[in-house]
């Protein structure tokens, strides 16, 4: 497993992280039993990443998270956390006060002291820009509760304005095959300034797999069932903000170009990892050999110009006028 400085935190962490959002709700039933072993499989394979947030599943998540790592001493593990859903988003609620009820909450939740890295889930766009909420994560860290703070976004604006200010240690931003606008300004603007870049929703909520059809159902209780429109939270969270039928239609050409040895999965993820400033990549897994799948892409040598064309000519056909002025 490839490792990597995770920014302005100075730890290491695997190139391949873990989404945990599917393991406390949003993604159909997940007993712990089988969270638990998803957590074991990925640290086994060399994972070293952890990204949860305190309103998956209510706490869930976390919780699980932390359960886990109690059991086993020594792991290495760095977990990053979010805060900031648990209220209406409204920037008014982004006070010290609020944050450390937040993060009080988180640490019980995780079992620990300091958390590693607390990130503002993204928050109303107002936020990004406030002296006022800076200086209270500044505060934070002073006094221990968190070791480090980033962000995590919806826009690529957004992030710039976050990777101005000298304390963020880290960005999460959606970055897939099917979402290249981030490769613009943003990571060359982090790997200038030292911030982590974490990537999230790296398969396009499960797209680039090249499993799905046209005719895909998903439980009522997914949100690849329930926010296709947005209906929920911000529509670039499910699929990327893509139209289901042109993303199968893309992920049927996407894996066209994947190499014999690889998934398309693996292929999309050692993808992601391998562009110039990515810190980690964080796709969800359901099952052991997800997890195992998963990791493996950590490892995977450079995929090549061609790939790399061809993923850009996908994108400008199916996807570039939809969303690229989106997000």
């Amino acid at each position: 497993m490839d490792q990597r400085t995770l920014g302005r935190t100075g730890r290491t962490v695997s190139a391949i992280g873990l989404g945990t959002w599917q393991l406390g709700a949003d993604w159909g039933d997940v007993t712990e039993a089988d969270a638990t072993a998803v957590l074991a499989a990925s640290a086994d394979a060399g994972v070293t990443f952890f990204d949860t947030a305190d309103v998956y599943g209510d706490g869930r998540s976390e919780q699980i998270i932390g359960r886990f790592l109690a059991a086993n001493p020594g792991h290495g593990i760095t977990v990053a956390t979010k805060m900031g859903r648990r209220e209406a988003q409204d920037a008014a609620n982004f006070t010290l006060a609020k944050f450390r009820e937040w993060t009080d909450r988180s640490r019980a939740n995780l079992g620990v002291d300091t958390l590693d890295l607390v990130q503002l889930h993204c928050p109303p766009t107002s936020v990004f820009s406030s002296d006022a909420v800076y200086d209270a994560l500044d505060t934070l860290v002073a006094d221990g509760a968190i070791a480090n703070y980033g962000v995590s976004v919806e826009t690529c604006d957004e992030a710039l304005a976050a990777i101005a200010r000298p304390g963020t240690a880290s960005v999460q931003i959606i970055l897939n095959a099917f979402r290249l606008k981030p490769l613009e300004k943003v990571l060359p603007a982090a790997r200038e300034a030292g911030v982590g870049i974490i990537a999230r929703v790296p398969l396009a909520s499960g797209l680039l797999t090249g499993r799905y059809t046209a005719e895909t159902t998903f439980a009522e209780n997914d949100h690849r069932s329930f926010n296709r429109h947005g209906e929920a939270f911000d529509q670039g969270e499910t699929f990327s903000g893509v139209d289901f039928e042109s993303g199968v239609a893309a992920a049927q050409e996407f894996a066209a170009l994947v190499p014999e040895a690889l998934t398309p999965a693996q292929a999309a993820l050692a993808w992601v990892a391998q562009q110039h400033g990515v810190s980690s990549v964080i796709p969800g897994a359901r099952s052991i050999e997800q997890a195992r799948g998963n990791a493996a892409a950590g490892s995977v040598p450079p995929l090549g110009e061609a790939f790399e064309a061809g993923v850009r000519d996908i994108y400008d056909r199916y996807f570039r006028a939809a969303i690229h002025t989106r997000w």
